[in-house]
C-alpha cells in the first residue's frame, strides 16, 4: 500500500510590525539560532513529515537558503516560495507547491516550540477526523464584548481553549474549503480551521498542544522563549 505523504506547510511570510525592529519576527536569534530553525529543525527530526514546503517573503528566499536551510541541513525543505499579501494568500502558495500531499500540517514560524509529540498526536486526528487543530485549555476567565466594551457573556472555560499550530488537514479537504469559501468569504478567516468550519465540509478536531508552544510576536514574547530554552522547559 502506498504510504500517506505528509506535508508541513511552515509560513513565514508576515511583517511582525508588532515586534518593532527592522528584522522580521522569525529571524530574530533565541539560543543564538533564527526562530524559524526550531520549528524547521522539528520537522526535520519528525518520522511523520514528509517534506517541508517553506512560505516567506520575495526578498527572503535566499536568505532563509543561505542562513538556515542549508547551514542547519534541514534537507526535507524542498521548495521555499514567495508568499502572498495575507496570511491566507501565503498558505494557499503553499497549498499549490505540493499537490501531490495527502495531508498537510500548516504552521506558523513564528512558533519554536512545536514537540515530537504534538506532531504525532495531530498525525493520528488528521487520520482519523480529516482536520484537527492544535490547542491548549485556557487558564483564565473569558469574556465576550458587545460593541460597546460591555460584557455579553461568559463562556464556558471548560470548553475555551486557546488555538495553536499546526493546523492539520486532509490536502483535498482544505484546497476545497478555501475554495467554496471564495475571495470575500477567505478574506474574513483568521485561521485555516475556520475555513474549513465555514465550509461545513468536516468538523475540526482538536488536539492537545502545550502551553510552551507560544507564538512570537511582542518583545516580552522573545523573553519568554529565551526561558524557555535556558530552563529545558521545552
Amino acid at each position: 500500500m502506498k504510504k500517506e505523504k505528509c506535508t508541513a506547510i511552515v509560513v513565514a511570510a508576515g511583517q511582525g510590525k508588532r515586534m518593532g525592529g527592522q528584522v522580521q519576527k522569525q529571524f530574530l536569534e533565541i539560543g543564538g539560532k533564527p526562530i524559524l530553525y526550531y520549528c524547521l529543525d522539528c520537522f526535520q527530526k519528525s518520522v511523520v513529515i514528509d517534506e517541508i514546503i517553506l512560505v516567506t517573503a520575495q526578498d527572503k528566499i535566499e536568505f532563509c537558503k543561505k542562513r538556515i536551510v542549508e547551514p542547519y541541513k534541514i534537507d526535507k525543505v524542498t521548495k521555499i516560495v514567495p508568499g502572498g499579501k495575507e496570511r491566507k494568500d501565503s498558505v494557499m502558495e503553499g497549498l499549490k507547491s505540493c499537490p501531490d500531499a495527502d495531508y498537510v500540517f500548516i504552521h506558523d514560524g513564528a512558533r519554536p516550540f512545536i514537540t515530537l509529540k504534538i506532531l504525532e498526536r495531530a498525525m493520528e486526528a488528521v487520520r482519523d477526523h480529516k482536520a484537527c487543530v492544535v490547542g491548549m485549555p485556557v487558564k483564565d476567565t473569558i469574556k465576550l464584548l458587545d460593541g460597546d466594551g460591555f460584557v455579553r457573556d461568559t463562556p464556558n472555560r471548560r470548553q475555551t481553549w486557546l488555538v495553536q499550530t499546526p493546523q492539520c488537514f486532509a490536502y483535498a479537504l482544505i484546497c476545497r474549503a478555501y475554495k467554496e469559501l471564495g475571495e470575500e468569504r477567505a478574506n474574513m478567516v483568521t485561521d485555516d480551521a475556520m475555513a474549513v468550519e465555514i465550509s461545513g465540509l468536516a468538523q475540526v478536531k482538536m488536539v492537545m498542544g502545550d502551553y510552551t508552544n507560544i507564538k512570537i510576536t511582542t518583545p516580552e514574547d522573545l523573553k519568554t522563549a529565551e526561558v524557555f530554552l535556558s530552563s529545558e522547559i521545552y
